[in-house]
Protein backbone atom coordinates (compact mmCIF):
# COMPACT_ATOMS: atom_id res chain seq x y z
CA UNK A 1 0.00 0.00 0.00
CA UNK A 2 1.40 3.42 -0.94
CA UNK A 3 0.49 6.58 0.91
CA UNK A 4 1.01 10.05 -0.46
CA UNK A 5 2.33 12.60 2.01
CA UNK A 6 0.59 15.89 2.58
CA UNK A 7 0.71 18.45 5.36
CA UNK A 8 -0.70 16.93 8.54
CA UNK A 9 -1.83 13.65 7.01
CA UNK A 10 -0.54 10.70 5.06
CA UNK A 11 -3.47 9.47 2.98
CA UNK A 12 -6.30 9.21 5.51
CA UNK A 13 -3.82 8.54 8.30
CA UNK A 14 -2.87 11.30 10.73
CA UNK A 15 0.76 11.73 11.75
CA UNK A 16 -0.33 11.08 15.35
CA UNK A 17 -1.54 7.60 14.34
CA UNK A 18 1.27 6.95 11.88
CA UNK A 19 4.04 7.73 14.34
CA UNK A 20 2.36 6.44 17.52
CA UNK A 21 2.63 9.86 19.16
CA UNK A 22 2.30 9.97 22.96
CA UNK A 23 1.90 13.22 24.94
CA UNK A 24 2.39 13.79 28.65
CA UNK A 25 3.27 16.62 31.00
CA UNK A 26 1.64 19.88 32.02
CA UNK A 27 4.02 22.59 30.92
CA UNK A 28 3.39 25.36 28.41
CA UNK A 29 6.66 24.72 26.56
CA UNK A 30 7.04 21.65 24.35
CA UNK A 31 9.90 19.16 24.32
CA UNK A 32 10.08 16.40 21.72
CA UNK A 33 12.29 13.32 22.11
CA UNK A 34 13.35 11.47 18.95
CA UNK A 35 14.95 8.02 19.10
CA UNK A 36 17.91 6.68 17.15
CA UNK A 37 18.35 3.83 14.70
CA UNK A 38 16.90 0.49 15.76
CA UNK A 39 15.16 2.01 18.79
CA UNK A 40 11.77 3.44 19.70
CA UNK A 41 10.28 5.95 22.12
CA UNK A 42 10.63 3.56 25.08
CA UNK A 43 14.35 4.32 25.09
CA UNK A 44 13.56 7.72 26.66
CA UNK A 45 11.85 6.28 29.75
CA UNK A 46 14.68 7.31 32.12
CA UNK A 47 14.89 10.89 30.77
CA UNK A 48 11.54 12.12 29.40
CA UNK A 49 9.50 11.87 32.65
CA UNK A 50 11.90 14.31 34.30
CA UNK A 51 10.53 17.06 32.03
CA UNK A 52 6.81 16.47 32.55
CA UNK A 53 6.52 19.03 35.34
CA UNK A 54 7.62 21.96 33.18
CA UNK A 55 6.99 20.80 29.62
CA UNK A 56 4.52 19.15 27.34
CA UNK A 57 6.49 16.00 26.46
CA UNK A 58 6.09 14.46 22.99
CA UNK A 59 7.31 10.96 22.20
CA UNK A 60 6.93 9.14 18.88
CA UNK A 61 8.20 6.26 16.77
CA UNK A 62 9.58 6.71 13.27
CA UNK A 63 7.79 4.71 10.59
CA UNK A 64 9.23 1.21 10.73
CA UNK A 65 10.05 1.45 14.44
CA UNK A 66 8.20 0.64 17.64
CA UNK A 67 4.42 0.77 17.30
CA UNK A 68 4.31 3.05 14.27
CA UNK A 69 2.03 2.01 11.42
CA UNK A 70 4.11 -0.24 9.14
CA UNK A 71 1.72 0.28 6.22
CA UNK A 72 2.88 3.92 6.11
CA UNK A 73 6.31 2.91 4.85
CA UNK A 74 7.08 4.51 1.49
CA UNK A 75 10.55 3.72 0.16
CA UNK A 76 10.70 6.86 -1.96
CA UNK A 77 9.61 9.22 0.83
CA UNK A 78 12.10 7.67 3.24
CA UNK A 79 14.97 7.45 0.75
CA UNK A 80 16.74 10.28 2.61
CA UNK A 81 16.67 11.66 6.14
CA UNK A 82 14.56 14.55 4.87
CA UNK A 83 11.58 12.23 4.63
CA UNK A 84 11.81 11.53 8.35
CA UNK A 85 12.31 15.26 9.01
CA UNK A 86 9.09 16.03 7.13
CA UNK A 87 7.28 13.57 9.38
CA UNK A 88 8.60 15.44 12.43
CA UNK A 89 7.30 18.69 10.97
CA UNK A 90 3.89 17.11 10.30
CA UNK A 91 3.63 15.95 13.92
CA UNK A 92 4.48 19.42 15.22
CA UNK A 93 1.97 21.05 12.89
CA UNK A 94 -0.79 18.58 13.71
CA UNK A 95 -0.27 19.19 17.43
CA UNK A 96 -0.27 22.94 16.74
CA UNK A 97 2.99 23.42 18.62
CA UNK A 98 5.34 26.38 18.47
CA UNK A 99 8.96 26.76 19.49
CA UNK A 100 9.58 23.09 20.15
CA UNK A 101 12.68 21.95 22.04
CA UNK A 102 13.85 18.96 20.01
CA UNK A 103 16.06 16.28 21.57
CA UNK A 104 17.47 13.86 19.02
CA UNK A 105 19.61 10.80 19.63
CA UNK A 106 22.17 9.76 17.02
CA UNK A 107 20.60 9.93 13.53
CA UNK A 108 17.73 11.97 14.97
CA UNK A 109 20.20 14.78 15.57
CA UNK A 110 20.49 15.21 11.81
CA UNK A 111 16.76 14.64 11.28
CA UNK A 112 16.05 17.41 13.79
CA UNK A 113 18.58 19.68 12.11
CA UNK A 114 16.96 19.16 8.70
CA UNK A 115 13.52 19.86 10.14
CA UNK A 116 14.75 23.04 11.86
CA UNK A 117 16.45 24.23 8.68
CA UNK A 118 13.26 23.68 6.68
CA UNK A 119 10.91 25.22 9.26
CA UNK A 120 13.01 27.29 11.69
CA UNK A 121 9.99 29.01 13.24
CA UNK A 122 8.82 25.69 14.72
CA UNK A 123 11.94 25.10 16.80
CA UNK A 124 13.30 26.89 19.84
CA UNK A 125 16.32 24.73 20.71
CA UNK A 126 17.96 21.53 19.52
CA UNK A 127 19.77 18.96 21.65
CA UNK A 128 21.92 16.48 19.75
CA UNK A 129 23.04 13.34 21.59
CA UNK A 130 25.90 11.56 19.84
CA UNK A 131 25.35 13.29 16.49
CA UNK A 132 27.17 12.39 13.29
CA UNK A 133 26.67 14.26 10.02
CA UNK A 134 28.65 11.54 8.23
CA UNK A 135 29.95 8.24 9.54
CA UNK A 136 32.52 7.86 6.76
CA UNK A 137 36.05 9.29 6.96
CA UNK A 138 36.73 11.81 4.20
CA UNK A 139 40.12 13.50 3.92
CA UNK A 140 40.67 15.46 7.12
CA UNK A 141 37.17 14.69 8.32
CA UNK A 142 37.04 11.88 10.88
CA UNK A 143 33.68 10.13 10.82
CA UNK A 144 34.91 7.01 12.57
CA UNK A 145 34.55 4.49 9.72
CA UNK A 146 35.97 3.78 6.30
CA UNK A 147 33.35 3.34 3.59
CA UNK A 148 34.34 -0.33 3.29
CA UNK A 149 33.57 -0.77 7.01
CA UNK A 150 30.08 0.63 6.53
CA UNK A 151 29.46 -1.48 3.43
CA UNK A 152 30.53 -4.61 5.34
CA UNK A 153 28.18 -3.75 8.22
CA UNK A 154 25.28 -3.16 5.84
CA UNK A 155 25.96 -6.41 3.99
CA UNK A 156 25.98 -8.33 7.27
CA UNK A 157 22.71 -6.68 8.28
CA UNK A 158 21.16 -7.71 4.97
CA UNK A 159 22.31 -11.31 5.35
CA UNK A 160 21.92 -11.88 9.09
CA UNK A 161 19.73 -9.39 10.94
CA UNK A 162 19.83 -11.20 14.29
CA UNK A 163 23.58 -11.85 14.07
CA UNK A 164 24.23 -8.20 13.25
CA UNK A 165 22.08 -7.15 16.21
CA UNK A 166 23.93 -9.47 18.59
CA UNK A 167 27.31 -8.23 17.38
CA UNK A 168 26.58 -4.50 17.24
CA UNK A 169 24.47 -3.96 20.36
CA UNK A 170 27.37 -4.38 22.85
CA UNK A 171 29.63 -2.18 20.67
CA UNK A 172 27.05 0.59 20.38
CA UNK A 173 25.99 0.47 24.01
CA UNK A 174 29.43 0.11 25.58
CA UNK A 175 29.29 -0.44 29.34
CA UNK A 176 30.33 -4.14 29.29
CA UNK A 177 29.85 -4.25 33.07
CA UNK A 178 26.12 -3.70 32.50
CA UNK A 179 25.22 -6.36 29.91
CA UNK A 180 21.50 -5.85 30.48
CA UNK A 181 21.75 -2.56 28.54
CA UNK A 182 23.23 -4.28 25.48
CA UNK A 183 20.62 -7.03 25.80
CA UNK A 184 17.85 -4.42 25.69
CA UNK A 185 19.35 -2.74 22.64
CA UNK A 186 19.76 -6.09 20.88
CA UNK A 187 16.12 -6.93 21.59
CA UNK A 188 15.09 -3.55 20.16
CA UNK A 189 17.13 -4.15 17.01
CA UNK A 190 15.65 -7.63 16.59
CA UNK A 191 12.08 -6.40 17.06
CA UNK A 192 12.40 -4.10 14.05
CA UNK A 193 11.17 -5.57 10.77
CA UNK A 194 14.30 -6.55 8.80
CA UNK A 195 13.13 -4.72 5.66
CA UNK A 196 12.69 -1.46 7.58
CA UNK A 197 15.92 -2.03 9.53
CA UNK A 198 17.97 -2.55 6.37
CA UNK A 199 16.46 0.48 4.64
CA UNK A 200 16.88 2.87 7.58
CA UNK A 201 20.43 1.61 8.15
CA UNK A 202 21.45 2.53 4.61
CA UNK A 203 19.83 5.94 4.86
CA UNK A 204 21.46 6.51 8.25
CA UNK A 205 24.99 5.27 7.67
CA UNK A 206 25.42 6.51 4.10
CA UNK A 207 24.02 10.02 4.66
CA UNK A 208 26.26 13.06 4.56
CA UNK A 209 24.74 16.17 6.15
CA UNK A 210 27.90 18.16 6.75
CA UNK A 211 26.87 20.96 4.41
CA UNK A 212 23.42 21.12 6.01
CA UNK A 213 24.89 21.92 9.43
CA UNK A 214 26.14 25.25 8.12
CA UNK A 215 22.52 26.28 7.45
CA UNK A 216 21.29 25.59 10.98
CA UNK A 217 20.50 28.69 13.04
CA UNK A 218 18.76 27.15 16.04
CA UNK A 219 20.49 27.30 19.41
CA UNK A 220 22.00 23.83 19.81
CA UNK A 221 23.47 21.68 22.57
CA UNK A 222 25.73 18.79 21.53
CA UNK A 223 26.11 16.01 24.09
CA UNK A 224 29.01 13.70 23.38
CA UNK A 225 30.27 10.73 25.41
CA UNK A 226 34.01 10.74 25.91
CA UNK A 227 34.08 7.05 24.86
CA UNK A 228 31.79 6.31 21.92
CA UNK A 229 32.62 3.68 19.30
CA UNK A 230 30.04 5.05 16.86
CA UNK A 231 30.54 8.82 17.10
CA UNK A 232 34.02 9.74 18.35
CA UNK A 233 34.68 13.03 20.15
CA UNK A 234 36.17 14.47 16.96
CA UNK A 235 32.73 14.26 15.35
CA UNK A 236 31.12 16.21 18.18
CA UNK A 237 33.82 18.85 17.87
CA UNK A 238 33.22 19.05 14.12
CA UNK A 239 29.47 19.49 14.60
CA UNK A 240 30.04 22.23 17.16
CA UNK A 241 32.37 24.02 14.76
CA UNK A 242 29.74 24.01 12.01
CA UNK A 243 26.74 25.30 13.98
CA UNK A 244 26.97 29.01 14.87
CA UNK A 245 24.90 29.00 18.08
CA UNK A 246 26.08 25.75 19.59
CA UNK A 247 27.62 24.37 22.76
CA UNK A 248 29.49 21.08 23.14
CA UNK A 249 29.54 19.08 26.36
CA UNK A 250 31.78 16.02 26.45
CA UNK A 251 30.28 13.86 29.17
CA UNK A 252 32.15 11.44 31.40
CA UNK A 253 30.11 8.57 29.97
CA UNK A 254 30.65 5.50 27.83
CA UNK A 255 28.82 4.28 24.75
CA UNK A 256 26.47 5.70 22.17
CA UNK A 257 23.28 5.65 24.29
CA UNK A 258 23.90 7.81 27.38
CA UNK A 259 20.16 8.39 27.85
CA UNK A 260 20.09 4.72 28.87
CA UNK A 261 23.51 4.30 30.49
CA UNK A 262 23.82 7.74 32.16
CA UNK A 263 20.31 9.26 32.16
CA UNK A 264 20.96 11.54 35.13
CA UNK A 265 23.89 13.21 33.40
CA UNK A 266 21.87 13.68 30.21
CA UNK A 267 18.83 15.02 32.04
CA UNK A 268 20.88 17.55 34.01
CA UNK A 269 22.68 18.78 30.88
CA UNK A 270 19.41 19.28 29.00
CA UNK A 271 17.75 21.02 31.95
CA UNK A 272 20.70 23.39 32.35
CA UNK A 273 20.74 24.19 28.63
CA UNK A 274 17.02 24.88 28.39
Amino acid sequence: MVFEHSTGTQGSMTSIQRNNVKISGNGSRAIMFAHGYGCDQAMWRAVAPNFEKDYKVILFDYVGAGHSDPTAFNRTHYSTLRGYALDVIEIIEELKLEKVNFVGHSVSSMIGALAAIERPELFENLVMIGPSPSYINDGDYVGGFERSDIEDLLEMLDNNHSGWSAMMAPIIMGNPDRPELADELEASFCSTDPIHAQHFARVTFLSDNRVDLLKLRARTLILQCDKDAIAPVAVGQYVQGCIPHSELIVMDATGHCPHLSAPGVVTEAIHNFL
